[in-house]
């Protein structure tokens, strides 16, 4: 299936772009970041399915939906759209407009990915995660990160999913260690995402608050273990329990 990525969120586009490349059955063709470059490109590159987030800048997610059903296009796409606001005014609205599907914030990516198979119209049997990426050869590092985010249930769309992958990745590339998460690491990412190195500690913590409560905690305890049991791990221990995971793949 071949998708287009409709979000203004670069972060979040980088992220599904990596874990949709684990997946044989999935390819993203293109990524737009505001409503009218999504439509020349939704022109352009006539994908099977266009995953839509409904705030952009230029023309929000209603004013593409609105556009498509003017358009004369030689190949209409399925609609799958992603957003913060999951109220029934909004949920008939987007339907009304030719929406096929919609996906409420924060998601998990497993379920994203089940749903996006849902309405696969490629006919077969799909392949599934490892298994595919098992054909393409092996998987590179930042594949390797994403993977095991995915499995913690952090949610992708979360900030610190971001500084996480990127932390990780540092941590492989130039082998930082304790203290070198506030020295030399937290500076790095602040910069690269233009904020504060509060702000990406805080990041971080949040997004594996959110992955503790609601994702994958047993994963993440057999993860940590024996240095976590029934606490959520700091920063600098899952980045580095990450770190080896990443390794051992």
């Amino acid at each position: 299936m071949r998708i287009l990525i409709a979000d203004n969120n670069v972060e979040l586009c980088q992220v599904l772009q990596q874990f949709f490349a684990l997946h044989d059955d999935l390819e993203v063709v293109g990524a737009a970041h505001d409503g009218e470059q999504a439509l020349r490109e939704i022109q352009r590159l006539e994908p099977d399915l266009v995953l839509l987030d409904i705030t952009m800048p230029y023309l929000d997610g209603i004013g593409v939906l609105e556009a498509l059903k003017a358009m004369s296009l030689r190949k209409k796409p399925k609609v799958f759209v992603i957003t913060a606001f999951g109220s029934d005014h909004l949920l008939s609205r987007l339907l009304a407009l030719g929406a096929d599907y919609f996906l409420v914030k924060p998601f998990r990516l497993e379920i994203l990915l089940e749903r996006l198979r849902q309405f696969s119209s490629a006919p077969g049997k799909m392949i599934v995660g490892q298994e595919a990426a098992a054909e393409d050869g092996p998987l590179s590092l930042d594949q390797k990160v994403v993977q095991i985010l995915h499995k913690m249930g952090v949610p992708p769309h979360f900030k610190g999913f971001a500084y996480l992958r990127d932390a990780v990745l540092m941590y492989l590339e130039e082998g930082y260690y304790a203290g070198g998460l506030t020295k030399e690491m937290y500076p790095a990412l602040a910069e690269k995402y233009n904020t504060t190195m509060s702000g990406v500690e805080a990041g971080i913590r949040n997004a594996l608050a959110a992955a503790w409560k609601n994702g994958n905690a047993e994963f993440i305890k057999e993860l940590c273990e024996p240095y976590c049991d029934d606490r959520m791990p700091t920063n600098s221990l899952i980045i580095a329990r990450i770190v080896e995971g990443s390794l051992s793949l």
